[in-house]
């Protein structure tokens, strides 16, 4: 019986004492741990890390803004103060799995710009490269780029490829394609997840309901509006979430990396595909972290089969050059609705007709069981009642109701596209 409140631990059975606290263990008991001392012991270590690393420490403390410097928090980006120390160590260079700090000690490097380095930093083909003469920003795309893409399709066994500037971009790109393709508004995450700064994902499941996870400051709406998200390895929970039928896609690591590594249970991955296709929506897999399971991440591991592939600045060995992915009959339908986005005249009631009638053309082509039938049945139901009543509209003008004269001027004037 523990006599004094505290942090509990597991002990051996027996009589034991520690400063205060005195408990009778057995196998069921637990005895406390003194606060006070890990006190000492977490101000113990920032001591001697503090005089491990004197030149860190005034680098910090030049750059926060009680000295008068200009960078927010102290740091180039904010969480970089979240380290233990009270400072993070500040890098003179990097190279393969080691860092050599502005105090001179060299580390080993457990971490890896947080898999963004995951090949090591600075190697040796990519400083090579980056060595080279040439523009940064040309805006215009190289004779090589098609090769990396196939190479990615051989790895990863998805077929289209796209490249933005960062995991974040990808991520936000993927959930807009699934959203126009399906006409759906929300997407669906699991509790905890990383997808690097996503608005949509900084949400989790709570016995209460959904809510906001703690730190996400300044978010532009309550993220229960824009997703619903449900605890990985539930798979009865995901189905429940998904019958709404007002999700977009399911986004998800094929294993949990931001609270430790939580792996998918036998039969989790495979009966969320399921279901995804069954409720007609689209399943992004984000291997960002989880490409460090091999040349072509967990879906080549695993066998996967993801509608949608995105992967982080790992992928060019940490340059900010993240890829997005479409498997082979959606791809194609994906790019075509985008370019038509972007290069459709004003006349919104005309760029709705185009984009619909693109969709239910290469949807009813297509014959890949990857599009979910009940997709491609709401598509081309939606095109048939958009032609109806184009039809029936067209007849109102021609006897001149409607303002016909009005909208046949606004059809002579309307651009060619």
């Amino acid at each position: 019986m523990v006599t004094q409140p505290g942090f509990l631990a597991p002990s051996a059975p027996g009589p034991q004492t520690r400063h205060s606290y005195t408990a009778e263990v057995t196998s069921m008991d637990y005895v406390a741990i003194d606060r006070l001392r890990i006190v000492e012991l977490i101000w113990r270590e920032r001591a001697a890390y503090a005089a491990r690393f004197p030149r860190s420490k005034a680098a910090f403390e030049e750059a926060s803004a009680a000295s008068g410097g200009h960078l927010i928090g102290g740091v180039p980006m904010t969480w970089m103060r979240m380290w233990p120390g009270g400072f993070p160590v500040y890098q003179a260079s990097a190279a393969g799995a080691r860092v050599t700090s502005i105090d001179g000690p060299e580390l080993v490097d457990f971490c890896l710009g947080d898999t963004g380095a995951m090949a090591g930093h600075a190697p040796a083909p990519l400083s090579e490269l980056l060595a080279r003469p040439g523009g940064i920003t040309t805006m215009l795309p190289t004779s090589t780029a098609e090769w990396v893409g196939a190479e990615l399709a051989r790895r990863f066994g998805v077929e289209r490829w796209s490249f933005t500037l960062t995991a974040t971009d990808a991520n936000r790109w993927a959930i807009r394609i699934a959203r126009q393709l399906t006409r759906r508004p929300k997407i669906l995450v699991f509790s905890y997840c990383y997808h690097g700064s996503v608005d949509e994902t900084f949400i989790i499941a709570t016995p209460d309901g959904p809510r906001s996870r703690d730190g996400n400051v300044g978010a532009p709406v309550d993220p229960s509006v824009t997703t619903r998200v449900v605890e990985f390895n539930d798979t009865a929970a995901l189905e429940r979430e998904l019958a709404h039928r007002d999700v977009a896609a399911v986004l998800m690591e094929p294993a949990l990396t931001n609270i430790g590594i939580v792996l998918p249970e036998p039969g989790f991955l495979d009966s969320v595909r399921s279901l995804t296709r069954e409720y007609g929506l689209l399943l992004i897999n984000d291997e960002t972290h989880t490409f460090s399971a091999g040349p072509g991440g967990c879906t080549r591991a695993w066998g996967l089969s993801p509608d949608i592939v995105t992967i982080g600045k790992s992928i060019a060995g940490g340059v900010p050059i993240p890829v997005v992915s479409e498997r082979l009959g959606h791809a194609d339908q994906n790019i075509t609705l985008s370019i038509y986005s972007h290069a459709l005249p004003a006349d919104t009631r005309a760029a709705t007709k185009v984009w619909s009638d693109a969709m239910a053309d290469v949807i009813s082509a297509s014959r890949k069981p990857s599009i979910p039938r009940t997709l491609a049945n709401t598509s081309a139901a939606r095109h048939r009642k958009s032609a109806r009543a184009e039809s029936k509209r067209d007849k109102r003008r021609m006897n001149g109701g409607d303002d016909g004269a009005r909208t046949r001027d606004l059809r002579r004037d309307r651009p060619a596209f």
